[in-house]
């Protein structure tokens, strides 16, 4: 049996518990304890904690559970407890921005001069420097830190021109006393812009990866530069592309981001999708070492989808991997919470068909969109009806999680004739948001970027920005978001479909999560209802 929430008869199912419960109580021993006091003097102690009998009564608030729109998903459980402040005030859905940070300026309250409060910032044990390096916001600080990490090179005046590096031309590195601490300090925002190209972003500093393609957009304070570099040392056979800001256009907060910055990252996914695609199915291409115009890159589209067409069943079904972990965090304790560097980037590569197994039996190779059009096609052999337009009918009719009338139902944050940003109705993060195309071509919906033209790529670009922005605007700062693509060349009803997910402070996975039970601390269309808000706000 197929479990999700998404039912032939547009509406979502939701469950509801709110069981009574009686507790045979086992316990053989008590350990009465005096915990303290509150200000009056009332001594507080733990006799709630050693009941006598066996417990019995009911739940106060009820927990609604939510089975993930795609199965393979789990499920998402809403405590009514939680959720009802939320449902007050939806706008109080986020959280507080970090506080500006200085030890420098502390130990200059103490009377320490500028010396002194060098030498003791760098002779901090290593897990406050790991500290310092990430929340500090004062430039100065920051300095300071990363010349005590690294040997720098400098100009007459004292600006950094490059790294002392040490090993063989070719397989060097910089001299560092720890690499950790040297890259948070790096992908610190705060950190003046010429040491962040020294330490992170100029071309090569990071390793020897070939930069295969470039794109500048814009003049003046509009202006861009992104690098397209492949990464041969990937998991992914043949090696993954991943799209950088270039050392001379730095963008390390959403805030940053403008449409034009959004469209020059997605240019180079839809060009080197397209140039892969090509090769794969023996297609000529524009000629020379440059970019494709937008014309050109339409006319390759086109032509990919008419010899896909004309192959039919011999055609391959390669399918995109695309994601985007926007933000960088590293722990005291020595974790890496989230992406390798702060500067946007993006990545993507082209995954095939089937993969050769050890016995040379062909086997089939893994995209993540194969896990959805696995979902709709047993939806439709359990229900004889389309997933996809049955989970828009579910959307559109949406009713509140917790039946109140009055208060916010609808789960879309944006909409155009192409695209829906929408809440799921059962988040994996508790700030979830998808992305799902709406439009249709003469097979069906758009399901991947081969089938996606102009107009629909732009949509996309731009629900992708407004997405950030709103999660920004919440002051999201760890985003992951993933592409569920189609396979080339199938017709499944399969529409295009992106994930966004922010890692929140309080819930960054643990033995629940890895069940794939969800757990979220408001009701959708309250978080939908703040994302429009948070929206609105952004267009001021």
């Amino acid at each position: 049996m197929l479990t999700s929430c998404v039912h032939p008869d547009g509406r979502f199912r939701v469950g509801r518990h709110q069981p009574e419960y009686l507790v045979r109580n086992l316990r053989e021993r008590s350990y009465p304890l005096v915990l303290g006091e509150l200000p009056d003097g009332t001594v507080l102690d733990n006799r709630a904690n050693f009941p006598q009998g066996d417990l019995s009564g009911r739940a106060g608030y009820p927990v609604y559970e939510i089975r993930n729109a795609l199965p393979f998903r789990g499920a998402t459980y809403i405590d009514a407890a939680w959720a009802a402040s939320r449902a007050v005030d939806p706008a109080g859905i986020a959280m507080q921005p970090g506080p500006a940070c200085s030890l420098k300026a502390h130990l200059a309250t103490k009377g320490l001069d500028a010396g002194a409060q060098r030498s003791l910032i760098a002779a901090l044990p290593l897990p406050l420097r790991y500290a310092l390096a990430e929340t500090s916001t004062d430039a100065e600080e920051l300095v300071w830190l990363a010349e005590s990490t690294a040997s720098f090179l400098h100009a007459p005046d004292g600006s950094p021109t490059g790294l002392v590096y040490e090993g063989e031309p070719g397989r060097c590195r910089p001299k560092m006393t720890n690499a950790d601490l040297f890259e948070t300090i790096a992908n610190n925002p705060a950190l003046p812009d010429a040491y962040k190209i020294v330490m992170a972003l100029r071309p090569g500093v990071q390793g020897n990866s070939p930069i295969t393609a470039d794109e500048r957009y814009g003049a003046g304070g509009q202006s861009g530069e992104i690098f397209e570099y492949l990464r041969t040392n990937s998991y992914i056979p043949g090696g993954h592309y991943a799209a950088n800001f270039a050392h001379s256009s730095r963008r390390y907060a959403i805030s940053e981001l403008s449409l034009a910055d959004m469209q020059g990252l997605r240019h180079l996914y839809y060009q080197r999708g397209y140039l892969l695609l090509a090769g794969l199915l023996g297609l000529a291409v524009p000629e020379g070492r440059r970019a494709l115009s937008a014309e050109e890159l339409e006319s390759l589209r086109l032509a990919l989808l008419a010899e896909a067409k004309r192959r039919g069943a011999d055609c391959p079904h390669p399918a995109t991997l695309w994601g985007w972990n926007f933000g960088y965090d590293f722990s005291p304790t020595g974790y890496r919470l989230h992406a390798s560097h702060q500067m946007i980037h993006q990545q993507y590569a082209l995954v095939p068909e089937t993969v050769a197994g050890t016995r040379g039996e062909p086997l089939p190779a893994f995209a993540c969109g194969d896990m959805v059009a696995d979902c709709a096609a047993a939806y439709r052999a359990e229900h004889g009806s389309d997933f996809f337009a049955d989970y828009l009918r579910c959307i559109r009719a949406n009713t509140r999680t917790d039946g109140a009338t009055g208060q916010p139902a609808s789960l879309v944050v944006h909409e155009d004739e192409n695209v829906l940003l929408f809440v799921p109705k059962a988040q994996t993060s508790q700030w979830e948001l998808n992305l799902m195309l709406i439009a249709d071509t003469a097979e069906g919906p758009v399901g991947n970027i081969f089938e996606a033209g102009p107009a629909v790529r732009a949509s996309i670009d731009r629900a992708m920005l407004i997405a950030q922005q709103v999660l920004a605007g919440m002051h999201a700062r760890m985003v992951t978001t993933i592409e569920y693509g189609k396979r080339l060349g199938l017709h499944n009803g399969q529409p295009l479909l992106y994930a966004f997910l922010p890692k929140l402070p309080w819930a960054m996975g643990g033995f629940t999560e890895a069940q794939t039970r969800y757990v979220s601390g408001h009701y959708p269309e309250d978080f939908a209802a703040a994302c429009r808000l948070h929206l609105a706000e952004s267009r001021r």
